[in-house]
């Protein structure tokens, strides 16, 4: 342990203590000779300010009790643990791409690079950030501006007025809504407001979201209970409060990844005695959840409710038939 973890160790030590800390667990902690911790006990108490208070007669040291609440180390202080987490941080960062969080975060992305810089042979060569690797799978583009507007709404709590084009439907609306929650799903990320014009809660891609203007008006709060209710009960991104559940089988080679797969807050997962999986899923729009089950192809079968497997059966056949003649 150098010197920076063991003054770090030291204060977060005093810092929890309820009672004089005895300086015998403390060479233990910091892994160091008395004469070492000595001298970091007086650089933590005479350079860094520490309200350091000393035991004489039982050798034992803590924080004075009301200072000591208050008293935090001067700078970023962290651990070579701390860092190397803040390194894959660094990284997930630059998942978003060029602008949306990227360029706002730029300032605290450098501040790591150099802090992870320094731990690595005191300086002498940067951190091997090409050792860490982040994929992004089906990111779409969203506009920097755009972005910087539907989170200061919801952060501000403030009214949001926009010209949304939904995929499904294709059609431009204007919109007025209340921010409630900024959603990142599947490395996209999805307004979820309370539109104003509809009188009700509903979801926006923020890829799809244009010329934003944020309102002086002050946003209408809906509890959390009716936000996860209709926003979180259900499979997948789509809204609202579920309509049935989805039993499906997953053969027992798939099995493997699926029993360890995290699809829904409310699923039920069970192993049958042959070796598949049968996972139980609640959901109101059945279009993600089969996208979903027809990624495993025939490792996977719907089983209930009779209607969601007979759209599945259409959806299997609709593809077969694409494949009926020759290419165009």
């Amino acid at each position: 342990m150098d010197r920076y973890e063991r003054i770090l160790t030291l204060h977060r030590i005093l810092k929890s203590a309820r009672r004089p800390v005895p300086l015998a667990r403390l060479l233990d902690e910091l892994e160091c000779s008395r004469a070492t911790a000595y001298r970091d006990i007086a650089f933590l108490r005479d350079a860094l300010g520490a309200p350091i208070e000393s035991d004489g007669e039982n050798a034992a040291y803590s924080y004075a009790v009301e200072e000591g609440e208050c008293f935090e180390l001067p700078g970023l202080w962290l651990t070579s643990e701390e860092l190397q987490a803040l390194l894959a941080l660094n990284e997930l960062i630059g998942r978003t791409g060029p602008g949306v969080l990227a360029s706002a975060l730029a300032p605290f992305r450098s501040r790591i690079d150099k802090l992870l810089t320094s731990q690595v042979d005191g300086g002498a060569r940067k951190a091997p950030l090409e050792r860490i690797r982040v994929i992004g799978y089906g990111t779409r583009k969203i506009d920097e501006a755009t972005f910087r507007h539907v989170a200061s709404a919801v952060l501000e709590r403030k009214r949001l007025k926009f010209a949304y084009r939904a995929r499904s439907t294709d059609q431009a609306t204007e919109r007025a809504v209340s921010p409630q929650r900024l959603t990142h799903y599947r490395d996209n990320w999805y307004l979820d407001a309370w539109d104003e014009s509809r009188d009700g809660l509903r979801s926006f891609a923020v890829d799809r979201i244009k010329d934003t203007q944020v309102l002086d008006a002050v946003a209408s709060d809906r509890d959390d209970e009716e936000l996860n209710k209709h926003l979180a009960s259900s499979y997948g991104i789509f809204s609202g409060a579920p309509k049935n559940w989805a039993t499906v089988r997953f053969s027992a080679h798939a099995a493997r990844w699926v029993a360890d797969e995290h699809w829904h807050s409310q699923q039920q997962g069970a192993w049958l005695k042959d070796g598949r999986y049968e996972l139980k899923l609640p959901y109101s729009n059945s279009k993600e959840l089969l996208m979903d089950v027809l990624k495993y192809g025939p490792d996977a079968e719907v089983v209930a409710p009779l209607s969601l497997r007979e759209e599945m059966k259409i959806l299997l056949q609709l593809t077969i038939g694409g494949y009926a003649g020759d290419p165009a």
